[in-house]
């Protein structure tokens, strides 16, 4: 009878022991899912972001490809915006494949206009902090350090591609910066006196 009592004590020890066993189980199973979560939100959040990157740029270059296009032509300067990112993709010289949402959002993009109501860049709403902050591509090198994605506006012209003004009689830059000479007209011949 003097057992019984032992044994008891060492099954009270060893219930003890499995539940703690369980409670810690539990424990660093809850560190590894919220570790696992964090990870893959960062994963989700660094596609979308390259995605949101590869559209924007995309729609960018469409919207400087339609203004070339209405330009055609036209003796006004200046650029011609769409009223709809529809307009791109219309036929019979479609600029843009489709009209992708927002990667980040899922939703419409932020429309950056000109004083005539016209799209001249889009722009993500949301305002989480990008995980990229430097070293874009060129087309965009202009959002090094911006804190927010609805910072990041793609436009045409593209503030990273500075725009070279000319003098009235000057021909544009150059492709090294620097604008050439006018061009002047030829002097006209001195009339042959030797008839």
């Amino acid at each position: 009878m003097r057992n019984i009592p032992r044994e008891n004590g060492l099954l009270r020890d060893n219930r003890g022991i499995t539940y703690l066993f369980v409670m810690l189980s539990i424990v660093v199973l809850g560190l590894m899912a919220t570790a696992a979560a964090k990870q893959w939100k960062t994963t989700m959040q660094r596609e979308r972001e390259a995605e949101l990157l590869a559209r924007g740029i995309e729609i960018q270059y469409a919207i400087g490809a339609y203004s070339a296009l209405q330009k055609k032509g036209r003796v006004v300067p200046g650029e011609v915006y769409p009223m709809t990112l529809e307009e791109l993709t219309r036929q019979p010289k479609p600029v843009l494949r489709k009209v992708y949402p927002d990667p980040l959002t899922g939703k419409e993009w932020g429309y950056v206009r000109d004083q005539a109501g016209r799209i001249k860049g889009v722009r993500s709403t949301s305002k989480e902090e990008p995980i990229k902050q430097h070293e874009f591509p060129p087309a965009v090198r202009h959002f090094d350090g911006l804190t927010r994605y609805t910072d990041w506006v793609f436009q045409y012209p593209s503030a990273s591609t500075p725009v070279v003004p000319t003098v009235p009689g000057q021909q544009p830059a150059s492709p090294g910066g620097t604008p050439t000479a006018p061009a002047t007209p030829a002097a006209p011949a001195a009339p042959n006196s030797a008839q």
